[in-house]
């Protein structure tokens, strides 16, 4: 047997590396990654402490090495060869494997304007580190996309006195992934701290010292982030011959369509039960795919069915979202002292959940409408409204039931 090989050293193939010793894989396990650092978490990137940059690792160089995981740094996967189990990497050597796992990851999507060149990415160490280094109080930065990302780090530079401009081509900031109500919040919440917003506009042109907009208005801007979110990395994929669409499709055990190459994380469209793939954008999602494709190398065969989460901060403001809330669903809300739980039911039953308050102050209760949520219950509709009726309460219940 030649061993368990993973491209790419984000989150999900590191995880996975480390779950494939966890599951008495005694093979060789070997992790590709082409940046020039030891593993390290992307969510901290757009939390800068004291002005620099966080580089929150993984791992270290040691605990790679203690768990006899062969760690290629800095080194790029050019070919797969699927008939001869092997991958071709960019200093010339070539790995044989048994199984492969495709931890490629996203890249971001790029711009197409005159001048796109000039806007910086935000999606490594290296592109946080140009961004932060760069922004100075005073400074004037134009954000291109009012998703996540760009709301993030808005919500940063303003906190560093940099004036801040949001260019989005949608009409509201937002709109793909977070629940309405909270979307509305947070913009209002940016707009109440001086950011500027220029919605339902496309750009026409990236000058050195501004953005250019379609309708002829000018953003002037010192630095231009573009952050108009992120596309699958599968090009591997693609010239291998494996099955992709958005992004590298997989069965419901992480398979792709060759049976020795699985994927995990960012550049993974997963089966659903209920027909169609989905691919999911997150932290822990990378993490929990990771750990499921590495026990299944290791000879499981275990179905991925984690419920989608993921957070975001914006100033003093925590926002959790569990499940996949959609506009069908019937909408329960619960008012609390320093924030909002929307709950969403399924032909009565609870399929998602998201929070918006000060701090962490909602975390507790969407880890316990997660825990209904995989529990299957059908709640009552005014207990979940009640903030008196306390979520453990009704976890207990549907247990006992």
């Amino acid at each position: 047997m030649q061993g368990i090989v993973i491209i790419g050293a984000g989150e999900a193939g590191t995880r996975a590396a480390f779950a494939a010793r966890e599951a008495r894989f005694s093979g060789a396990i070997t992790l590709v990654g082409a940046e020039p650092h030891s593993p390290y978490e992307r969510p901290p990137l757009s939390k800068p402490l004291d002005g620099a940059v966080q580089m929150k690792p993984i791992c270290g160089l040691p605990a790679l090495e203690a768990t006899g995981i062969d760690y290629h740094q800095g080194v790029s996967a050019l070919r797969i060869e699927p008939d001869a189990r092997s991958v071709v990497l960019s200093d010339g050597r070539t790995l044989a494997y048994d199984k492969l796992l495709l931890a490629t990851g996203a890249r971001p999507r790029r711009l197409a304007c005159p001048g796109a060149g000039r806007a910086l990415d935000f999606r490594t160490y290296a592109d946080a580190a140009a961004i932060f280094s760069k922004a100075e109080a005073g400074g004037r930065v134009a954000i291109i996309g009012g998703g996540l990302i760009g709301m993030e780090l808005a919500a940063v530079l303003r906190g560093k006195g940099v004036a801040v401009s949001i260019i989005e081509a949608a009409p509201k900031p937002l709109g793909r992934a977070v629940p309405a109500r909270f979307a509305a919040t947070l913009h209002a919440r940016h707009m109440e701290e001086g950011v500027l917003f220029y919605l339902g506009q496309g750009v026409a042109e990236i000058t050195p010292d501004a953005v250019l907009l379609a309708d002829d208005a000018c953003v002037p801007a010192d630095i231009v982030v573009a952050a108009v979110g992120v596309v699958p990395d599968m090009a591997l994929a693609e010239a291998a011959g494996l099955a992709t669409g958005n992004g590298i499709l997989t069965d419901a055990f992480l398979r792709t369509s060759d049976p020795h190459i699985f994927a995990a994380g960012d550049c993974a469209a997963v089966s659903q039960p209920d027909g169609g793939q989905v691919r999911f954008e997150s932290w822990r999602n990378a993490r929990s795919q990771a750990e499921t494709a590495a026990r299944n190398m290791a000879g499981a065969n275990e179905a991925f069915a984690a419920t989608p989460w993921f957070w975001s901060d914006q100033y003093d403001l925590c926002l959790q979202v569990a499940g996949l809330p959609l506009p069908g669903h019937q909408s329960i809300v619960r008012t609390l002292g320093d924030g909002e739980l929307e709950f969403y039911l399924d032909g009565g039953r609870l399929v998602a959940a998201a929070g918006l308050g000060v701090g962490n102050g909602i975390a507790r209760d969407i880890k316990l409408a997660e825990m209904l949520i995989a529990a299957g219950v059908a709640p009552d509709p005014a207990a979940l409204m009640d903030p008196g009726v306390n979520l453990k309460t009704l976890l207990k219940s549907a247990r006992a039931a």
